[in-house]
């Protein structure tokens, strides 16, 4: 089945501090996954924001799919883009809609719809636990859902990504943003149903 090709996005924080505060720890590492390639973006965290928020505008329109990317990595990544003073084409936009299974982002009231540059945002946790966790009885965790059918994820304890070397940082990233796509990609016929409406610019 054909349609806008899926990207999968994903980020590492500094475990050496409050990894879940974007007021005082940095993205670390940034990935994304296309149909050709995995791509890791790494180095000091402004260069890092610049060159991924460069490859998403280069990419052409698709589907920029994360996994709790709504109330985490995209407010997360705006927070940061905001305090380095580097400039995103992401745009995000509350949704009251969307029911938290914890508590927000610090600093956040909740979840966002979002758009970058002429990319639609999908949220994969919030499609497989709308269904596949509630019927399953699973968690819809990234790790988990990747388990159920098959994939392999990279597995390192969260809470020490500061760490890691780097080559394992960069395997780990990847992997959770590759995994991410595949699994958005294995609900393609109803995907759309999940995609972010847009975005008032």
């Amino acid at each position: 089945m054909t349609g806008p090709a899926v990207y999968g996005l994903d980020i590492e924080t500094d475990t050496s501090v409050d990894g879940l505060d974007p007021a005082v720890s940095p993205v670390v590492s940034a990935a994304l996954s296309t149909a050709e390639a995995d791509e890791v973006f790494g180095g000091p965290e402004p260069a890092l924001l610049a060159a991924l928020d460069a490859r998403l505008r280069a990419l052409d329109p698709g589907i920029l799919a994360t996994w709790n990317g709504a109330a985490f990595d995209l407010p997360f990544l705006a927070d940061r883009a905001a305090i380095a003073g580097v400039p995103l084409g992401l745009r995000l936009v509350p949704d009251p809609t969307v029911v938290l299974s914890r508590g927000p982002l610090a600093g956040h009231a909740g979840a966002y719809r979002a758009w970058w540059y002429g990319h639609r945002h999908l949220d994969g946790y919030r499609m497989y636990r709308g269904d596949v966790g509630r019927v399953l009885h699973i968690s819809c965790s990234l790790k988990a859902i990747a388990r159920v059918v098959g994939l392999t994820p990279v597995e390192v304890d969260r809470e020490r990504i500061h760490e890691l070397a780097l080559d394992e940082l960069d395997a780990y990233v990847a992997s959770d943003a590759r995994l991410t796509r595949m699994l958005v990609e294995r609900r393609r016929v109803n995907m759309i149903s999940f995609v972010d409406s847009p975005v008032s610019p």
